[in-house]
């Protein structure tokens, strides 16, 4: 007989690509343990998919950044009464807050109020800016589950209780031969597959498209044969990356791709990559790149005040070095980034070498089983009848 829940309805919150991808899986391993339970959520399209009941797209219509999240204050305040109205009528049994810390850091609050155990999965990068999170988090939330090696000890001076199982890309991403992409003849005449990957949100496809498109084009100058795969995602159709192009996209040249499993992205030479989990996902795929970001001039000064590493990238953050190079804002450029990718493409040690450095990084982010084991974790906090 399955076990039950003494109240069997829960409530994911995401608010972005990354976070709905993962929460969503972690969902799915609830589920297994616990058929019984009811998921509800508020995210994007997968977790909508695994959901017994879907309360609002917050994915497609959520902001990001300093000056966005302002103009959707209105969006928010109707996100705290949608969340409020459930929690008090359906008293879930836990919440599970992914990411997405502006916004979810309410939902903590309204947790707290009422009483509800709330977890927080893939909390906020604490150790590059706004350290004061990791105290408000610490005090409220029943458990946070790291998912970088050196995060728990950050919440553990605020006597935190934290858990680190590893980052959960290993669930996703399979481990890759780094030696055969070594192997592989590379010259001139060779059909380079290179991945233009411009972002998740709107606004960084808007930024970042036109530009790494334009850097293709020019490393097109150079290797005749190469190819473009843009990496869409399924939250906007190929007409937005049409409408966003300066350019027409030509077939032949360019190809507007959607790759769920990695399958394609693994077989890429070199990537043009905006800053976020695309980058480690990358270096777990051993796919060279050059990193860029370009942000709206407020929001890149405010960002500017407040970040405190050196650097952008989750490849090179990990990695506590440039394993790869990162073009930010006046330095977005394309021919820069262009003659950088054309540089590691033509020089064989300097490309076997930086796959060697990616190839490392996924020894640092623990094993596989990732979801499985924080659902477990989850579910023993729980009295059963």
């Amino acid at each position: 007989m399955p076990k039950i829940l003494r109240n069997n309805n829960i409530l994911f919150v995401a608010g972005d690509v990354s976070g709905d991808l993962h929460a969503s899986k972690l969902a799915l391993e609830i589920k297994k343990l616990e058929p019984s339970v009811n998921i509800y959520s508020i995210g994007g399209l997968r977790l909508k998919e695994v959901s017994d009941r879907f309360l609002y797209d917050l994915v497609s219509k959520g902001s990001f950044g300093f000056v966005q999240s302002f103009k959707s204050f209105g969006l928010w305040i109707k996100m705290i009464s949608i969340v409020r109205r459930f929690l008090e009528d359906k008293k879930p049994a836990f919440v599970v807050l992914v990411d997405f810390y502006g916004f979810n850091r309410q939902v903590l609050g309204l947790c707290k109020n009422r009483d509800i155990p709330a977890y927080y999965y893939i909390p906020p990068q604490v150790w590059a800016s706004r350290p004061k999170r990791a105290e408000t988090i610490s005090k409220i939330a029943k458990e946070i589950f790291a998912i970088f090696p050196f995060e728990p000890d950050i919440y553990k001076k605020h006597k935190g209780r934290v858990s680190f199982f590893g980052h959960p890309l290993l669930d996703l991403i399979p481990k890759v031969d780094a030696e055969e992409k070594k192997k592989i003849k590379r010259d001139e005449n060779y059909e380079y597959k290179i991945g233009i990957l411009p972002g998740s949100r709107k606004s960084e496809i808007e930024n970042h498209l036109n530009v790494f498109v334009k850097s293709f084009l020019s490393i097109k100058n150079k290797f005749k044969n190469a190819k473009g795969y843009v990496f869409a995602v399924k939250e906007f159709e190929d007409d937005f990356y049409h409408e966003v192009l300066e350019d027409m996209l030509y077939e032949n040249d360019i190809r507007i791709v959607r790759d769920e499993d990695y399958s394609i992205r693994s077989q890429m030479d070199f990537s043009l990559t905006c800053s976020g989990t695309a980058t480690l996902e990358n270096a777990l795929l051993s796919v060279p790149m050059a990193v860029g970001y370009k942000t709206s001039f407020i929001n890149y000064e405010i960002a500017k005040a407040i970040i405190n590493i050196p650097y952008i990238s989750l490849a090179n953050i990990i990695s506590s070095k440039e394993v790869v190079k990162e073009f930010i804002q006046n330095d977005f450029k394309a021919d820069k980034i262009a003659d950088y990718a054309i540089e590691i493409l033509k020089d064989e040690k300097k490309y076997s070498s930086m796959i060697d450095e990616l190839s490392d990084i996924r020894k640092k982010l623990g094993e596989k089983g990732v979801n499985e084991k924080i659902a477990k974790k989850i579910i023993s906090d729980f009295e059963i009848i």
